[in-house]
């Protein structure tokens, strides 16, 4: 069993016991390369993925057990971030077992985590795939501006999806405000008389 979080690894594995072998990803182990774009834009805007240096070890631990056993259930958050990182797993363990499971653990009981097991799905790629068109999106926008933010605010600083909309947002309305033109006017008042 494959969670994210090291605590609820120790947590499932008590209730679990000796039967299972309980390992923890912590979080993310693969993203787009930080030393190039990493997305193919005349493939279909295609990723490149590349397991993150600090988890090489972990990707490692997980592998050697996944070899060793029959079923490997991913148990990441059920959300599309935790969707993500179980397919992201399921990548670097197929060739070392394919019998490849995804459970999802509402609730971290005994009950709520033997029922889960019980109910093993296939990774839900509608999910990944919206992770993965965020995290493109991401990189698309960021990849680019970031480094002007670094020449201009500070180094450091990143541009994502919303934060360069917001950016933009700013600089429409202040280009807007340097354009208009001063012009005098008057209001009048009146009061008159019929006839």
């Amino acid at each position: 069993v494959v969670v994210e979080s090291p605590a609820k690894a120790r947590t499932i594995k008590k209730y679990l016991g000796a039967g299972y072998t309980v390992k923890a990803s912590v979080g993310h182990v693969k993203d787009m390369p930080k030393s190039r774009l990493g997305v193919d834009v005349t493939k279909g805007f295609e990723p490149e993925y590349v397991v993150l240096r600090d988890k090489k070890k972990i990707i490692a631990e997980i592998r050697a057990a996944a070899a060793l056993v029959e079923f490997v259930y991913l148990a990441p958050d059920p959300d599309r971030e935790g969707e993500a990182i179980a397919w992201h797993i399921a990548e670097e363990l197929r060739d070392v077992n394919p019998n490849i499971q995804r459970v999802l653990f509402n609730e971290i009981t005994r009950k709520g985590i033997t029922e889960a097991l019980k109910h093993p799905t296939d990774l839900d790629m509608n999910k990944t795939d919206a992770q993965q068109a965020r995290r493109i999106l991401d990189r698309l926008v960021g990849y680019e501006i970031s480094p002007i933010l670094w020449k201009k605010v500070r180094r450091g600083l990143s541009a994502g999806r919303v934060q360069s909309v917001a950016v933009r947002l700013v600089v429409e309305r202040e280009r807007e405000r340097e354009a208009f033109k001063i012009d005098e006017y008057w209001t009048i008042d009146g009061v008159f008389e019929k006839g």
